[in-house]
């Protein structure tokens, strides 16, 4: 059994797999559901929006019937399920309406991440063959010029290297060889 003590591995796929993906819309043609379709998540972090959007998504998104009592204004203002802030006092505060974070708490979290792949990508570059990585650093400055590569080309550029033209650089490599020969 999978649940057994010590069983860590498991020897099976799982036995229930869906063939198709969640429609929340489907079956359910009503108003309510049309509405939360087209709900536009505001006010939050990006945390919570993707927590509120998968609530939506997968319909278990529960309306509020009335209006809440806001912690920042004690007002009944909150019009939002799972907001314990309303709009004016997440804008005045600058906070999450839903968690009460910052944004700038929020904000160098995104730099740190940013910062943790540009070390990832340093990683992975260490790692190619010489020839490879050469080849990779030569097309980044071809294509940025000297500007700053975000991670996302980075990735793309790891994901199609093997169709980069080696031949070409390979003629670029023998012209820089002959210059540093001939110093």
């Amino acid at each position: 059994m999978s649940c057994s003590r010590g069983n860590i591995i498991r020897k099976r796929p799982q036995k229930h797999q869906n063939k198709t993906a969640f429609k929340n819309d489907l079956h359910d043609t009503s108003k309510k559901t049309k509405v939360l379709n087209n709900l536009e998540v505001n006010g939050v972090c990006e945390r919570c929006k993707e927590i509120i959007e998968w609530k939506i998504k997968y319909k278990k998104y529960k309306t509020l019937s009335a209006p809440r009592k806001c912690v920042g204004c004690e007002l009944k203002k909150v019009k939002y399920a799972y907001h314990v802030l309303c709009t004016d006092c997440g804008k005045e505060k600058k906070i999450c309406a839903k968690c009460c974070t910052s944004f700038d708490v929020i904000k160098k979290s995104d730099e740190e991440n940013e910062d943790n792949n540009v070390n990832k990508y340093q990683s992975i570059l260490k790692n190619l063959p010489e020839r490879k990585r050469r080849t990779l650093l030569r097309y980044i400055k071809k294509q940025e010029d000297g500007q700053e590569i975000s991670s996302t080309a980075i990735e793309a550029l790891l994901s199609e290297i093997d169709k980069i033209n080696l031949d070409d650089d390979l003629n670029d490599e023998s012209s820089e060889d002959n210059l540093c020969g001939s110093d």
